[in-house]
């Protein structure tokens, strides 16, 4: 499969100024960008500006972000399943997932986090995929919010059908130790019905619940 990236970039007005987002930006031009000091969601800045450029040569790597001037305030990664992860057991050459997102405290609330989803998929090879996207409330911001697990979850469902991904059932352990993580997934509307039942099969181990 060839794995084609077309940049797309829209400009939004918000309390902090206007901001680009757009993407796939490339692994040059994110070394470029300086990495605001409130992107620490999943590590320090400079080892996930490190992180995000190593996606970004990746051919399957994508990566859209939300930047002012030149720091990035905000991002979203696509790549291949993690290795480890029960997703990638069968290597589906056309699902990718939609790794991380995130968007520091002071630019959340302006329909930035939507923006950097439409952005995404404003790319038409982006109907050639299954796009998966595991939810863990240990990574919600829940402090930083105010919210409690179930009101962040629909925030965060909200977000997400926006483009048109949907909830999608699994007995993968990890999603199921807490009834407020889940699976969702977007198809896109030109993947095959031999994707979706390789993904069906990744989603159910035991076979009474598939």
């Amino acid at each position: 499969m060839k794995h084609t990236k077309t940049y797309h970039s829209i400009e939004i007005e918000t309390r902090h100024g206007l901001v680009n987002v757009e993407g796939p930006v490339s692994s040059e031009k994110l070394e470029q960008y300086d990495f605001h000091d409130d992107l620490v969601a999943f590590r320090p800045p400079q080892q996930q500006k490190k992180a995000l450029v190593e996606i970004a040569k990746l051919e399957e790597g994508r990566i859209i972000i939300i930047r002012n001037n030149e720091t990035v305030v905000g991002y979203v990664t696509y790549l291949y399943p993690d290795p480890l992860e029960r997703w990638a057991e069968d290597p589906i050459e056309n699902m990718i997932e939609l790794g991380a997102i995130e968007v520091i405290p002071d630019y959340r609330g302006s329909g930035v986090g939507k923006k950097l989803l439409q952005v995404s998929f404003m790319d038409d090879a982006m109907e050639d995929y299954l796009v998966i996207t595991t939810e863990y409330y240990w990574h919600w911001d829940l402090k930083g919010t105010g919210l409690n697990v179930w009101d962040y979850r629909k925030m965060m469902e909200k977000m997400m059908q926006v483009v048109g991904f949907e909830y999608y059932a699994t007995d993968d352990p990890e999603i199921t130790s807490h009834p407020a993580n889940c699976l969702m997934a977007r198809v896109g509307s030109r993947v095959e019905s031999d994707t979706i039942e390789r993904f069906d099969k990744l989603r159910f181990r035991n076979r009474f619940m598939y």
